[in-house]
């Protein structure tokens, strides 16, 4: 029986994500599977997903940061702001020097308020936003407030602009790369979008569809909550009653979530800080 863990896949483009949650049920022999934050099928690179108990990390896993390397096509614009979309509009670019194009990139970092593409998985009325836009209908989405911690221009080669950038779950690479095409007065879109990491699982971790075929890697749950939280190790009496999900009186190192770990190194729960010297269950992962 495959342990409960996550798999740390190198999706290809052309797949779903839920593709590749498909593929992992049948080579870790359990429909108990699951995904943490969604690449659209044109993306590449890092797709964290979860086997048995570890499916219940994904939901924190979500919240962390998040790296791409892309390319934007300036010029163009298209329905999905992507190269997967319609194209609605074009513009000439020959009136655009490499500084401005910088500059127009470099407005997206820190705090933004971000509209997400009318295409995206958000939920409208219970339905995702790409659906009702698939339907024929007007999506209109409210801005977000996203960070984009680092962007980075790495070449800017005629109408082609390759980037990476460093932001907090929720953010749109392509929202990016409409906006500021639309600040160029040109239009954008994204032609190419690999993610090169979540959180602190790189693509030095990753492996293919191929190779997971081949071995089937799974990184072990406690492997998995050292690497992805801060760590508290309990003695037994503690651990106890995390077993049960009783609040602790004890001081977390961080406010939470962090990995609480039994004497001899099992993963218990996740906890979060509740008062002064004081913890309560978010997640128990013992039974």
């Amino acid at each position: 029986m495959t342990p409960s863990g996550l798999v740390v896949v190198d999706k290809p483009g052309g797949l779903t994500s839920h593709g590749v949650v498909a593929r992992v049920r049948r080579l870790a022999g359990t429909r108990k599977v699951g995904h943490a934050g969604t690449l659209d099928p044109m993306a590449t690179g890092v797709l964290v997903v979860g086997v048995g108990r570890a499916t219940r990390l994904l939901g924190h896993l979500m919240l962390t940061e998040k790296a791409y390397d892309a390319t934007v096509r300036l010029g163009v614009t298209t329905t999905t702001d992507d190269a997967e979309g319609e194209v609605v509009a074009t513009a000439g670019t020959a009136g655009l020097d490499e500084q401005q194009v910088r500059d127009a990139f470099a407005a997206f970092t820190g705090e933004i308020d971000q509209v997400p593409s009318a295409v995206s998985a958000i939920k409208v009325g219970g339905r995702r936003a790409y659906a009702r836009v698939r339907a024929g209908e007007d999506v209109e989405l409210a801005p977000r407030r996203v960070t984009v911690h680092e962007l980075v221009v790495r070449a800017v080669r005629g109408d082609e602009v390759d980037l990476s950038l460093r932001c907090s779950s929720g953010t749109y690479v392509r929202a990016i790369a409409r906006d500021a095409g639309a600040a160029l007065g040109a239009g954008a879109h994204l032609t190419a979008l690999r993610r090169t990491a979540v959180g602190p699982f790189t693509l030095d971790r990753a492996r293919t569809m191929e190779q997971l075929t081949d071995d089937f890697a799974v990184v072990p749950i406690a492997e998995a909550a050292r690497t992805s939280f801060p760590v508290h190790d309990l003695d037994e009496g503690q651990s106890a009653d995390v077993r049960v999900g009783r609040t602790l009186a004890i001081a977390l190192p961080e406010p939470g979530p962090v990995a609480l770990f039994a004497p001899d190194g099992e993963f218990l729960a996740l906890y979060e800080g509740a008062g002064p010297d004081l913890a309560r269950a978010v997640a128990v992962f013992t039974g």
